[in-house]
């Protein structure tokens, strides 16, 4: 991590939410995303993404499960333009006691200073096999959708920022809740991980917890306030 915070990128972001102390929901700004802008270019971008974080390199594959779910992430060879930025795909399908339930393409790209951006997706929900329905889709430039934050540069406890903008579709939020934890799921135990807490003002009252382990990317994932479920790495292959 050795990528500086830039302030002049994430300072509207931080000023977002706070932390509250004794509990896990985050207090979250009245503000509706009106102030929220975006000043990066293409020429403040990388090709590739390395952050230990959340290394996406060409052929990595996690499967997660759990809740009876199975999630598989695979990094494509293919890009994406997206406002002028070339962006890694990223192809997430979940499926249900063997039936394809969700479809989705999320573009990611890397800024200079090492923080992972969120640019858009593609998303189609199925039922019985067939397409039922594209909510949640939406493209960093069109329809006023602006990028968010997905993976920062630097990990401090308390910073929160946002993860993607497009009114009344995709709204998530997120912020830093702990760093050198140990978690262990199926495939082993990780040190040095860093755990984020995200929800959505869309969805009232969910809060999620999401793990993070260095060269890995996310091992787990868990409902901790509006719910229940989780969902645990069962199976990893690093990519290049």
């Amino acid at each position: 991590m050795s990528a500086r915070w830039n302030h002049r990128r994430l300072l509207p972001l931080l000023l977002l939410v706070a932390a509250c102390s004794g509990t896990t929901t985050p207090v979250i700004d009245p503000g509706d995303g009106r102030n929220y802008t975006f000043d990066l270019g293409p020429a403040d971008f990388v090709s590739g993404i390395d952050n230990p974080y959340l290394p996406l390199t060409v052929g990595s594959r996690w499967v997660f499960e759990g809740g009876g779910e199975r999630t598989e992430i695979e990094v494509l060879t293919e890009t994406r333009v997206v406002m002028g930025i070339t962006a890694t795909v990223v192809r997430d399908t979940v499926t249900e006691d063997g039936e394809l339930i969700e479809d989705t393409y999320d573009w990611f790209a890397q800024d200079v200073d090492g923080n992972v951006w969120y640019l858009g997706e593609e998303s189609v929900e199925y039922r019985g096999g067939a397409p039922v329905s594209t909510a949640g889709s939406w493209e960093a430039g069109v329809d006023g959708a602006l990028p968010g934050i997905v993976m920062p540069a630097e990990l401090v406890v308390g910073h929160a920022y946002r993860q993607e903008f497009y009114r009344g579709e995709a709204e998530d939020l997120a912020q830093i809740a702990r760093i050198d934890e140990s978690v262990t799921v199926p495939i082993g135990t990780y040190s040095d991980v860093v755990v984020i807490t995200e929800w959505n003002p869309l969805e009232s009252g969910v809060v999620e917890e999401k793990s993070y382990a260095p060269g890995v990317g996310m091992i787990m994932e868990k409902t901790i306030r509006g719910g229940s479920g989780s969902a645990v790495l069962v199976e990893y292959t690093p990519g290049g």
